[in-house]
């Protein structure tokens, strides 16, 4: 199986689903913040291994007590996952701490506050020039 083939990508479709669901409700560890998802997930070929990019809404503190909690439950979550997903082969889950979403977020403030910098320009501009 390729990498980027139908299969592939319907396989990484659904563990990421089913991975979402394990996070928010089956897993009762108090380390794992509320606000956590995954993001993406990236299942080999082979089916041996698995790639979980995971974004946590919280300080560093709290994304590391839930990465340290999702570590810690990987066994459990490889079994339900065996169990929900018929597989040759259930992956052994590596866990990956996603932050594209909060350097998203930080650079549309960044733009945010650059063009209502420029607005402001532009009008006190504007008030000067009619004077």
């Amino acid at each position: 199986m390729r990498k980027n083939s139908i299969k592939n990508t319907r396989i990484n479709a659904e563990v990421q689903h089913e991975l979402a669901n394990l996070i928010r409700g089956g897993i009762k560890d108090p380390r794992i913040h509320p606000m956590t998802s995954v993001t993406s997930v990236e299942v080999a070929p082979d089916l041996k291994t698995c790639r979980a990019y995971i974004s946590v809404l919280g300080d560093e503190e709290e994304k590391r007590n839930t990465l340290q909690g999702l570590k810690n439950a990987e066994g459990y979550i490889r079994r339900q996952l065996a169990k929900t997903i018929n597989l040759r082969n259930t992956p052994e889950i590596r866990f990956i701490l996603d932050e594209s979403i909060e350097y998203g977020v930080a650079m549309s403030k960044l733009i945010d506050e650059v063009s209502k910098k420029e607005d402001a320009q532009e009008v006190q501009e504007d008030g000067e020039d009619n004077q």
